[in-house]
């Protein structure tokens, strides 16, 4: 596949941002392409995925474009105190992206995956955008932080950093997969989902949670346990069964 550091100026956030992007320089495959947006966790930014995984490789015989953003620290979200995530991948990043590379500009041709924080924005891009986004996927998500109150700011910069993404009660608003879940299906607009975690993963019973509120819903999607906790082992083995999964939901042709 061929490999560009992309950098370019976003309207939405004020400032220049790098995106990695993959594409397909296998001549059997056709353009335009289908594109996958791939999202970070917390710690880290646009760079991981293709340090730290093989996805090059394994979407090497896919007719689809693999988008790395860098998200920062903001969830994907409209953070309540700061800057408009959502927004920034969930409509300028697909757009600016069709503008510079072969890729089709459909609901059926995106989808959008990630681990942790990424797993929870992944989830929050599909469900916030139905119209635009075909598939969704979620490695080890914090599938629950927009579902429950923050804490008070204490001297914890990290309780005080959630207040500032999600407001003090963040249920049935944006940030809340539950209310986005439960709307995009009053609306007949959803998005395919699959989920899946760790069994040894701090965010398992968060997983848990979220796979029930599914059910509850009566909402169709996969939800799978394995062997691992958090970490680049897990995600570089499931991000296969993911890139599988999108392949069937974006109707993928791979030359035989």
């Amino acid at each position: 596949m061929s490999f560009c550091d992309f950098h370019w100026f976003s309207k939405t956030l004020g400032k220049q941002v790098a995106t990695y992007v993959v594409l397909p320089d296998n001549p059997e495959l056709k353009p335009p392409f289908a594109t996958f947006y791939l999202l970070h966790g917390l710690s880290d930014d646009h760079t991981i995925w293709h340090r730290r995984t093989r996805i090059e490789t394994y979407a090497d015989r896919l007719p689809l474009i693999v988008v790395m953003p860098d998200g920062f620290r903001g969830f994907y979200t409209n953070n309540t105190e700061g800057p408009r995530y959502a927004e920034y991948i969930g409509e300028e990043l697909p757009a600016i992206i069709e503008r510079n590379f072969p890729a089709r500009s459909a609901r059926g041709a995106r989808a959008v995956g990630g681990l942790s924080m990424g797993g929870y924005g992944a989830l929050r891009i599909a469900l916030g955008y139905p119209d635009r986004y075909t598939s969704a996927n979620s490695h080890s998500g914090a599938l629950m932080h927009g579902s429950r109150p923050t804490k008070k700011p204490t001297s914890s910069l990290q309780d005080a950093e959630w207040r500032r993404v999600f407001g003090p009660k963040p249920m049935e608003t944006d940030h809340d997969l539950v209310h986005l879940a439960r709307e995009c299906e009053k609306a007949g607009n959803l998005p395919k989902i699959r989920i899946d975690c760790g069994t040894d993963d701090f965010l398992i019973e968060d997983n848990r949670a979220y796979h029930k509120h599914l059910e509850a819903l009566r909402i169709d999607h996969e939800y799978e346990e394995f062997p691992g906790v958090h970490n680049w082992d897990y995600w570089d083995t499931h991000v296969r069964t993911a890139l599988a999964f999108h392949a069937k939901n974006l109707k993928l042709k791979v030359p035989g």
